[in-house]
């Protein structure tokens, strides 16, 4: 299967696009590329692919374990204000910009 002009300016319609004739032959070449690919793609041979989806021993994962995470550092170190559970910052110097203008 390969595309032609036709196709590109009927997906190009369908998508609401705009193209230039001049670009027109750029993107057969293009889609007729990708659609190359995708044959070749298509030849390879994955049949023994899911023999690791089979069962067989993969990473070993953690537990899940319920609770917060302990900090590394204590909270006020970095975050010395806190209201409603939620850390307090200083207000952006651009923030401050934008309200003058």
């Amino acid at each position: 299967m390969s595309v032609t002009r036709d196709d590109v300016r009927h997906i190009a319609s369908l998508a609401r696009l705009g193209i230039a004739d001049d670009r027109l032959d750029a993107l057969v070449r293009e889609l007729n590329g990708i659609l190359g690919h995708m044959q070749v793609l298509r030849q390879v041979r994955t049949g023994d692919a899911g023999a690791a989806e089979s069962g067989q021993p993969g990473m070993t994962l953690r537990p899940d374990v319920e609770g917060a995470v302990p900090l590394a550092r204590p909270r006020e170190e970095f975050a010395p204000k806190m209201r409603d559970g939620f850390f307090l910052v200083p207000r952006l110097a651009t923030h401050d910009d934008d309200a003058e203008a």
